[in-house]
């Protein structure tokens, strides 16, 4: 899929986001002195909008610096808005780079059940499929019948092998299987999907810890990317949802799904914020074309409705 058509699917999936923002916007500044009350009204917007309460005072404080006592535009406030939501976002906005030397590159993708962890997996295999790479899918999520059945289906259509045991199998003894093959067969990436049970979190928390313990007896530097996935419609819950993950594994990217169903994509400013960590892609949509590397200034724009 072409940048453009891509950059029109992000706005067009952000347009409920964007809609109460820049509704907010052109309410309030319609030629307006930007006085304490103005800076407030203008806070309280970018709170409704998932941008959390410290992201809304920091872009609140610079419009204060900057701007304060000025008669502005509702275009130039949002101008500024994307300016400043850009900056916050560029330094997470970095594709994932695959270790080409590594064979298999070994990716653990984690994530509640329902954000689009198995979908995601496939997209990805199809995505470096389509790079000339060979990918493998690892199907760990072994107590949910359905999760495997949908890698089995994305491994038929992108022509990745799919390594899956009996139901409820060991999640941890099937990975170490899994990179026995892949490394013998010298597949690049190998992508383990994992459960997504938050309600018993002991649980989970030793299932992916046995995971990462075994996979590292045959490579010690595996895994070598740990992803969270997360589902944008569930807006200030996905902070938590790092919080906890974080507890558990050591989470070095994230992957953010769902974004062309949610009013809260400024959820994505508040995670790059509040945790600094990559947001290696977004997806706007079910096909495959629909997950993308992230981009900061595309993403701003989309989001304050600017093209």
């Amino acid at each position: 899929m072409a940048l453009g058509g891509f950059f029109s699917r992000l706005k067009e999936g952000l347009s409920r986001s964007t809609q109460k923002l820049t509704q907010g916007i052109g309410d309030l500044f319609r030629k307006r002195k930007l006085d304490d009350a103005a800076l407030e009204e203008l806070e309280e917007l970018l709170i409704a909008a998932d941008l959390g309460a410290p992201v809304a005072a920091s872009i609140v404080a610079e419009f204060r610096r900057t701007r304060f006592g000025k008669e502005v535009t509702d275009e130039e406030v949002k101008t500024a808005l994307a300016e400043q939501i850009a900056a916050i976002l560029a330094p997470v906005a970095r594709p994932l780079e695959l270790r080409r030397d590594l064979k298999p590159h070994v990716v653990l993708m984690c994530g509640v059940n329902g954000t689009g962890k198995t979908t995601t997996i496939g997209k990805l295999a199809q995505y470096w499929g389509e790079q000339g790479l060979r990918p493998m899918l690892v199907a760990g999520d072994t107590f949910r019948a359905a999760a495997v059945e949908q890698l089995q289906v994305w491994g038929q259509r992108t022509g990745a092998p799919v390594v899956a045991g009996a139901p409820n199998a060991d999640a941890a003894g099937l990975a170490f299987d899994a990179l026995s093959r892949a490394r013998a067969e010298q597949a690049d990436v190998l992508l383990i999907d994992t459960a997504g049970r938050l309600h018993n979190k002991q649980g989970l928390m030793d299932e992916l810890s046995k995971i990462v313990r075994v996979i590292k007896k045959q490579d010690p530097t595996a895994p070598h990317s740990t992803l969270l996935v997360l589902d944008a419609t569930t807006g200030q819950n996905a902070i938590q949802q790092v919080k906890v993950f974080q507890q558990m594994v050591a989470v070095d990217g994230l992957i953010v799904t769902k974004l062309d169903g949610s009013a809260k994509g400024g959820i994505v400013v508040a995670l790059a914020q509040q945790f600094g960590l990559p947001v290696h892609a977004v997806g706007v949509g079910e096909q495959a074309g629909d997950l993308r590397p992230f981009e900061a200034e595309a993403f701003a724009r989309g989001l304050v409705g600017l093209n």
